[in-house]
């Protein structure tokens, strides 16, 4: 017969050598997935290849008063460019604000052509950062923070 203390601590042993494997086996599954999902945010956050079905906008301000004909003028140039969609013109603001396809042409292009084929003096409107920020309502939710923190890491 075998003495209680070698069972008990063949017990212990074997509790102990099970708990490190268990202890083993979820940590490499854990960094497994930490893994995956590092990967999975890589591929998803990378810049993508211009789409051609992608629209952009863009706002030019007339530094100079302007009328309707004037308004009809840019309008029609602008419809000539390459890769517009779309224009709206307003008189009087003297606004001119026009979506086109990226992948045609660029906003700057637009605008260099506008001043030098145009008679009127204008130039581009940037937003800032803060009004890119304040024009978007998910950029005070949790998940575009997130998401802005790991586009920022990756």
């Amino acid at each position: 017969m075998k003495p209680i203390i070698t069972s008990t601590i063949q017990y212990q042993f074997m509790t102990k050598k099970t708990f490190k494997k268990i202890l083993a086996w979820t940590g490499s599954i854990m960094l497994l997935l930490v893994v995956i999902l590092c990967v999975h945010i890589y591929i998803v956050t990378r810049p993508q290849p211009a789409n051609p079905y992608i629209k952009a906008m863009a706002r030019i301000d007339i530094k100079q008063p302007i009328n309707q004909d004037d308004a009809n003028k840019i309008t029609t140039f602008l419809y000539q460019e390459k890769g517009i969609d779309h224009v709206l013109c307003n008189p009087k603001g003297g606004i001119v604000i026009f979506s086109f396809y990226p992948s045609k042409t660029t906003a700057n292009q637009i605008v260099a052509d506008f001043k030098s084929s145009m008679p009127y003096k204008g130039d581009r409107v940037l937003p800032t950062e803060q009004q890119l920020a304040g024009g978007c309502p998910m950029a005070s939710t949790t998940t575009y923070k997130f998401y802005s923190f790991i586009k920022h890491v990756f």
